[in-house]
């Protein structure tokens, strides 16, 4: 019988206020994100102390760690157990790019286990440099296997269990408005943001956020007016745009006040979502005047997410 290993990649993210700086010390030296030609250890080593304060009250205001650790090890047994319902010999494992268990270690935990066939299955569903192609290179950096043994998922933007999971979080958000304006409801799709070079640079990352969008929409039969934002800006550079905050006050001059924030390039919630969205963005929210602001919830414990990863598994066997 043919031994398989499924590896889920996903950021990872501070599993108390402590690992903040040295989760940040990661993420600074990924040299995918930031590339310099010399000093990246000191520049990581510098900006995460810099930055850590502010993270730091973010993460007190969300329970004091990020849930994106749970909610993923919950992914990986749940798909777990699925695969091997058909009494397949299948591992599935966890490697986080930027906190523990690093990629590193479970590189050398996938090695030991002999395995025949190792599917590296990104918990990003569309393709960026930064993310699935950050995960893809650290594993190869470390990888000392046979690399044919390797099976790689690039994207499943459109994948329809994907997508149908997206929609029943959205039915389910759309029941917590007033029933009287639901139907007008705006579905504001906000992503993760990246600058425009790496656009430029053939990144299809935000042509990926579009097509899952659409995708999500025409399920739906276009049932509401929707639109795309990015969030998550940092430093000086140009990036995607419209910036959600600015997408919010657009909505509200046109008086648009009911919308439903439907965080389209994340998995699960973590400080982006739980941060970010329902917190920093609703204060933007209630200055101009929404009445009715609501975050919908991650994917997380979505058994037709679950689905749609066994999906793409079962697609590479």
């Amino acid at each position: 019988m043919h031994k398989t290993a499924v590896v889920l990649f996903n950021l990872g993210g501070p599993d108390s206020l402590e690992s903040v700086e040295p989760f940040l010390y990661n993420l600074f030296c990924d040299p995918d994100i930031f590339k310099l030609p010399f000093g990246q250890k000191l520049f990581a080593k510098i900006i995460s102390s810099r930055r850590a304060p502010k993270i730091v009250e973010e993460y007190k205001l969300i329970g004091g760690k990020s849930p994106l650790n749970e909610w993923t090890e919950l992914q990986r047994s749940m798909l777990e157990e699925s695969l091997r319902k058909d009494n397949r010999d299948i591992d599935v494992h966890t490697a986080m790019r930027y906190w523990k268990p690093l990629t590193k270690e479970i590189v050398a935990k996938v090695q030991n286990g002999k395995y025949d066939k190792i599917i590296l299955l990104p918990l990003y569903p569309h393709y960026s440099i930064t993310t699935t192609g950050s995960s893809f290179n650290e594993w190869k950096r470390h990888c000392t296997d046979d690399k044919s043994k390797l099976v790689y998922v690039n994207s499943y933007q459109t994948n329809e269990k994907y997508v149908a999971a997206i929609n029943e979080r959205i039915d389910e958000s759309l029941l917590r408005f007033p029933e009287n304006v639901r139907k007008d409801v705006q579905l504001v799709f906000s992503a993760h943001g990246t600058p425009v070079s790496l656009v430029k640079k053939g990144d299809p990352y935000s042509h990926q956020i579009k097509e899952t969008m659409e995708a999500v929409m025409n399920t739906r039969k276009n049932s509401h007016e929707y639109h795309l934002c990015f969030q998550s800006k940092v430093g000086p550079m140009k990036w995607l745009e419209p910036a959600t905050a600015k997408k919010i006050e657009e909505l509200s001059s046109q008086d648009k006040k009911n919308l439903l924030i439907i965080p389209i390039s994340f998995v699960s919630d973590h400080v982006e979502t739980l941060f970010e969205l329902n917190i920093e963005y609703r204060h933007v929210a209630e200055k101009v005047g929404i009445e009715n602001y609501v975050v919908m919830t991650g994917l997380n414990d979505s058994k037709l997410f679950v689905e749609a990863l066994k999906n793409l598994v079962e697609q590479k066997l």
